[in-house]
């Protein structure tokens, strides 16, 4: 039974690397067997699908996104000290200083909901959840780092928004920095609330 679920998360690690690298529908099945050496039939006891297997890399992503950010904020006081770590951890991603993550290619749910652009499919929906998980972890410290209870869920939203920016700015334009000027606008925004 081990070796069996060793191969099914090997099958999954692989597929991850690719589908990040290359594109969900720039790699084939083919490519994940020859990459992972596991064998199609053990593919096909795992995932009935090539999309069964994309749904587990987003499930298998969203683990390890939560568990480096739990990682990189080990330390952290919950509130405002977590909201800033969090925009400090992600200025090392953009930068390459992350040893955990060397590699940054943008955001893993972003890119592949744009493959699977319709808000109703399955796979869209798993990578939304991510970031409605990231959008309650985000509102959690900011309702601990202000004290106006009314701004609470705009403040959180736009934490979150200034986060995605930040993602999609360090990707499309290079911009290493973006967390950096998130974090300076979290800064004013979590003073003037308080």
């Amino acid at each position: 039974m081990k070796n069996t679920m060793d191969k099914k998360e090997q099958l999954v690690a692989t597929a991850f690397n690719l589908f990040y690298k290359y594109g969900i529908h720039a790699v084939g099945i083919n490519r994940v067997l020859e990459e992972s050496g596991i064998a199609k039939k053990t593919l096909y006891n795992h995932f009935s699908s090539k999309e069964d297997l994309i749904a587990a890399t987003v499930e298998y992503c969203d683990q390890q996104y939560f568990s480096w950010l739990d990682l990189r904020l080990h330390e952290a006081t919950p509130g405002r000290d977590a909201l800033y770590a969090m925009l400090d951890a992600f200025d090392d991603l953009f930068q390459g200083l992350d040893q955990s993550k060397p590699l940054f290619l943008g955001c893993y749910f972003i890119n592949v909901s744009a493959e699977f652009s319709n808000p109703d499919h399955d796979i869209h929906k798993l990578c939304a959840r991510n970031k409605e998980a990231m959008l309650r972890w985000i509102t959690h410290h900011t309702s601990l780092a202000i004290t106006s209870r009314e701004s609470i869920v705009q403040i959180s939203e736009t934490i979150a928004m200034l986060l995605e920016g930040a993602i999609i700015q360090a990707h499309v334009l290079g911009d290493l920095h973006a967390a950096r000027k998130a974090k300076a606008v979290v800064k004013l925004l979590l003073d003037k609330s308080n």
